[in-house]
């Protein structure tokens, strides 16, 4: 019985302890820290909450609660693109209808497809400036988490832990 005893128990002891380790404020942000003093988990878990709260007050960022950085947006209304992108085609269909005998007609094609590549080419500007904007909040996002984390980081290593 005693033997059927310790089986049912040293398995719910490790679960119970690796659930502890798992719920720590490093483990949490993603940082493995080990107690280079021979602290105990409480002891750590102490610590690592004096250092959450010093690292969240030094950078004015919480990762229990991430800052959301927005993107600037692009001005996808018209800005003239295709209006220049016509006169430039129709001047260069008016050349071409020249040589060929019609101005009118080559001026107004040159319009038409001056227009759309003029309209095109700002979409695609407008759709470069977004993705560019995007990678910008996310990369500011990034920069406070990884400040927090070293905040963090330093606090704990000035309390005897090694993180990394």
């Amino acid at each position: 019985m005693k033997k059927y005893l310790t089986l049912l128990v040293l398995p719910l002891f490790t679960t119970i302890t690796m659930a502890q380790n798992d719920s720590s404020i490093g483990s949490s942000i993603g940082l493995y820290i080990f107690p280079g003093e021979d602290q105990n988990q409480e002891q750590q878990d102490a610590d690592e909450l004096t250092c959450f709260n010093w690292a969240k007050k030094q950078t004015g960022y919480d990762p229990m609660n991430p800052t959301q950085v927005q993107a600037a947006q692009v001005d996808k209304g018209p800005d003239g693109a295709a209006i220049k992108g016509a006169a430039m085609g129709a001047a260069g269909g008016a050349a071409i209808g020249a040589i060929a005998g019609d101005t009118g007609k080559g001026a107004a094609i040159g319009a038409v497809v001056g227009g759309l590549r003029g309209r095109r080419a700002k979409m695609a500007n407008d759709s470069q400036q977004q993705a560019a904007n995007n990678a910008g909040a996310d990369a500011h996002e990034q920069k406070l988490a990884d400040d927090y984390n070293k905040a963090f980081s330093a606090c704990m290593e000035a309390k005897g832990y090694t993180v990394k």
